[in-house]
């Protein structure tokens, strides 16, 4: 679903992917000889390509989806939920620190080229990532460490943040213990990540033969990540292709697989990028299900015998607001008349699936450290002229940009979303110019700059922690944004480092209030993204943080 410079748009520009021959795979897997649809194969529609089969390089849901199925970290969320529970590893414990964390691992567990899983494959993933050098130590490749462990054994690249990772150790062959120099919000949470997923040390080994590139933003990625072959995990499925000319990535099922055996033998995604194509190829029978159904299709969908179970709510789309690109929105009293001026009910009625919600601060009510004291900013036309008339800022001209080619669990249709708010402002006497952008790069690219004085994107969360959320945009400076308040920045980073739950959430609690009190923007609405299956599934249990695990679907 971003600590550092930009958290928030670091993931999305991470998508971008240079040109690279890869293995490929047949778009017509899931039908026989015949031209008869196959019950082996199942066939998912997802909005966007993966950006790399190697989770550690990437920071985008899309990827995740698909590496999730092949590997596993030390930890994982409950199927269909988000508490915590065991992966590769039992057990865990850490010392009141926070500090030191102990994993007891399964046993017998093989990777998919045959290498034994044990504390050493463990600890050779974490030094692996921790020194890392050159272009690897860009933010745009390695996102999530960097957010969740800090830098690397020695830092070249300026913008890297201080180190967190101390260590890892293998006590024996089935413990393994990692350190870390300070207690961090960030942790156990972080263990579970997609980009922290334990790989083989044989393909480790392989990896490191070659490099990534990147100029700012725009990564080329080593080839490795590229194709199907080198890359070696534990999990239910093994990857055997990426056609990117079908735009596809197939799978098979890993006999060797400790656990719960897949329900299919392939499982195939496939990228459909528009609401209307997911749907008809659903309804043609060329697909088994897709994400992200429009909340219209919705009922369409469900009258028609197909399955659109709605996840709950672990995410947060906002109206962004950059100090830095437009004077006036550094006038407090501007920002409220915004907040003022939209109607978020309405968005919520209008463009959201049912259980859709308004947004009061920068988290769902579904995370630790939500706040019910938070300032509100009811809907209000004529309170907002009267904010900006006292701030001389009549007529008010700004412009607002939204992006294209795109679908968000937490932003359904953004055009749409975007004239609702347009439409609210106008009234306001908010002159809006609109300014459309391709999502990647130019959109993100734009955001991140601080070039967007209005602006809409969101979050879905990682893991169940406050700090995940708001210390997404709000830990420190940050352009997309545009402002400099030591208050709130003290506030958001006053429970990152606390090691007791309890406090940490009060932290959290008190830093949501001292946010909304400043209002760096406007929390629009959060919203519980639906998926669609064909009639003739087995379903996975859905996660409120979109991480279905797919060995679990089989066939009626």
């Amino acid at each position: 679903m971003r600590i550092l410079k930009n958290r928030a748009v670091r993931a999305a520009t991470a998508t971008l992917v240079a040109v690279v021959v890869a293995a490929g795979c047949s778009s017509e897997r899931g039908k026989d000889d015949e031209g008869n649809k196959s019950k082996d194969t199942f066939v998912f529609a997802a909005p966007g390509d993966p950006a790399a089969l190697d989770p550690a390089l990437a920071s985008d849901g899309e990827t995740f989806r698909v590496t999730r199925q092949s590997f596993e970290a030390l930890l994982k969320h409950e199927s269909g939920g988000s508490d915590l529970t065991g992966a590769l590893a039992e057990k865990w414990d850490s010392n009141d620190k926070g500090t030191v964390w102990t994993f007891d691992l399964r046993k017998n567990v093989k990777f998919h080229d045959g290498e034994p899983f044990n504390a050493e494959a463990v600890c050779a993933n974490y030094d692996h990532w921790f020194n890392w050098t050159g272009s690897y130590q860009s933010s745009a490749v390695s996102y999530y460490w960097q957010s969740t462990l800090g830098g690397f054994k020695k830092n070249e690249d300026k913008e890297a943040p201080k180190a967190n990772y101390k260590s890892c150790t293998a006590k024996d062959e089935n413990t393994a213990v990692i350190e870390v120099n300070e207690p961090s919000a960030n942790l156990p949470g972080g263990f579970s990540l997609q980009a922290l997923a334990i790989h083989s040390p044989k393909a480790i080994k392989e990896y490191e033969k070659q490099d990534a590139k990147a100029k700012g933003d725009a990564i080329t990625y080593p080839k490795y990540s590229q194709e199907a072959g080198t890359l070696a995990g534990t999990g239910p499925y093994e990857i055997t292709g990426w056609n990117k000319g079908n735009k596809e990535v197939s799978l098979k099922r890993f006999d060797g697989y400790w656990g719960k055996k897949g329900g299919v033998e392939k499982l195939v995604f496939r990228t459909i990028d528009t609401e209307d194509g997911r749907r008809q190829a659903l309804q043609a029978g060329d697909i088994d299900g897709y994400d992200l159904v429009a909340p219209a299709d919705v009922d369409t969908l469900e009258k028609e015998g197909f399955q659109v179970p709605t996840r709950d709510v672990f995410n947060v789309l906002y109206l962004g607001m950059a100090q830095g690109k437009h004077k006036a929105l550094k006038k407090p009293e501007v920002r409220q008349a915004i907040a003022h001026a939209v109607d978020r009910e309405n968005l919520v009625k209008t463009q959201l699936p049912e259980g859709g919600k308004v947004a009061t601060q920068f988290m769902p009510e579904t995370v630790e450290g939500y706040s019910d004291k938070v300032k509100k900013y009811e809907f209000d036309t004529a309170k907002a002229k009267k904010l900006l008339s006292g701030a001389g800022e009549t007529g008010l001209k700004i412009e607002f940009c939204y992006p294209t080619e795109v679908t968000r669990p937490y932003m359904p249709a953004p055009q749409d979303i975007f004239e609702s708010v347009k439409s609210d402002l106008d009234k306001a006497g908010i002159k809006v110019t609109p300014k459309p952008l391709k999502w990647a790069p130019d959109y993100t690219d734009a955001v991140e700059a601080g070039s967007c004085a209005l602006h809409m994107l969101g979050w879905t969360g990682d893991f169940n922690d406050g700090f995940n959320f708001i210390g997404t945009w709000f830990a420190g400076y940050d352009k997309q944004w545009g402002f400099k308040n030591e208050k709130v920045f003290d506030a958001v980073n006053a429970g990152s480092k606390e090691a007791d739950p309890a406090a940490r959430t009060k932290a959290y609690e008190k830093a949501n209030e001292v946010i909304m009190d400043y209002l760096p923007g406007l929390p629009l609405t959060s919203s519980p993204p639906a998926i669609a299956f064909a009639k003739d599934v087995n379903p996975p249990e859905v996660s409120p943080l979109t991480q279905e695990n797919f060995g679990e679907v089989t066939f009626k």
